[in-house]
């Protein structure tokens, strides 16, 4: 896609004031880096709080009668059930069971808003205005900017801007002034930090970027450092390590289909692929995504294949990289099931050599959202 095809935020003027190095991403013209270098990004959100723009984001709010009951139809999360205030992170599936997209649901009183990815909220925006009754309202909030504050820093920050986010725990949500400016955020994120998620209207997120910048402890993050963030978090990045193609079950995202949405649930089934889905709850499914430490430093990157040790091909890596916070390199990788079952040794297949590698039972860094 060509430059002058590619879409803006409300921040790219400032973006571009910074001397960010910017990128197409999502058919958006976005910052992968500042001058600061993706390494000391990344590692600044570790140790205190980082700031990306994430509004090429797709928000969309709906409304109607028994909206939540219309939106679980098409999901395996419980909707209906989510209280006031609150939100919960959501996978649209297929009749196949695959994913279209994964998202975050908040239940804001009058209406439900849906964040969904850049690369797939016009699709989403049409699959959901299909599949939803014409009596329910969608509203797309174009150019509506949308901030995440990262790090362990973050809530320090932003407590002092406005106080009544001091107390707000993973998940909650709230509308709020920042420096006046009005705002609505939650309490989550995508680097494995306490943090929160911003939105704002796209004429004031010029005025709140600057003044949670203005911050000492808070630097300018680009997309490089958010996708190593996300990676060594062992968080998902979809089209990448999910797609229409793979179920939930594979994608080792059971703990997101609430126990009441199971086949053993009081709201069992409904939605699309729920068939599908409940088949492989109950006898397995053919390949499991897994994180993975690879021996050595060289770094394993999306599309190497996961061979064992006479060179049979078992699965292949979705995401891999450097992860800075750990000082070695970080892979997430589909593996066969009955490969995981063998316990074999497993290696990945670099430029003609093989890398060893072993399975991981948790995220390279701890998750350290704010339960209370």
């Amino acid at each position: 896609m060509s430059t002058e095809n590619l879409l803006t935020t409300p921040l790219n003027a400032l973006h571009r004031e910074l001397s960010a190095k910017m990128v197409p991403f999502a058919g958006y013209d976005m910052p992968v880096q500042y001058p600061l270098g993706v390494l000391k990004e990344h590692l600044h959100v570790r140790s205190a709080a980082g700031l990306f723009d994430v509004s090429h984001m797709g928000q969309i709010r709906v409304s109607g009668p028994d909206v939540a009951a219309e939106l679980e139809k098409l999901m395996p999360q419980d909707v209906i059930g989510l209280p006031l205030s609150r939100q919960r992170y959501g996978l649209l599936t297929n009749e196949r069971g695959g994913i279209l997209d994964d998202l975050m649901f908040a239940n804001c009183g009058d209406y439900f808003l849906l964040i969904v990815n850049a690369a797939c909220k016009t699709q989403d925006f049409a699959w959901l205005r299909e599949h939803l009754p014409a009596e329910i309202e969608m509203e797309m909030l174009e150019d509506q900017g949308l901030l995440a504050l990262q790090g362990p820093l973050a809530r320090q920050v932003l407590s002092r801007l406005a106080p009544a986010t001091a107390n707000m725990v993973f998940m909650d949500t709230a509308a709020c002034n920042i420096d006046d400016i009005p705002c609505w955020l939650s309490c989550s994120g995508y680097t494995g930090e306490d943090g929160y998620e911003i939105s704002v209207a796209p004429e004031h997120a010029d005025a709140l970027a600057r003044v949670l910048l203005a911050q000492p402890e808070v630097e300018f993050i680009g997309l490089g450092a958010r996708d190593s963030l996300r990676l060594e978090a062992g968080l998902c990045l979809y089209g990448h390590d999910m797609d229409g193609t793979i179920s939930p079950v594979s994608a080792n995202l059971l703990w997101s289909i609430s126990k009441v949405r199971r086949p053993d649930g009081a709201r069992s089934g409904g939605y699309p692929g729920a068939t599908v889905i409940a088949t492989q709850l109950a006898d397995g499914s053919a390949e499991k995504r897994v994180l993975i430490d690879v021996e050595g430093r060289a770094p394993v990157r999306e599309g190497a294949e996961i061979v064992t040790a006479n060179g049979e091909v078992v699965g292949r890596v979705t995401s891999g990289g450097f992860g800075p916070s750990v000082a070695r390199p970080v892979a997430m990788a589909y593996v066969s099931t009955a490969a995981l079952k063998a316990d074999d040794p497993l290696f990945a297949s670099v430029r003609g050599k093989q890398l060893p590698v072993t399975l991981r039972q948790s995220s390279f860094v701890e998750q350290r959202y704010y339960r209370g």
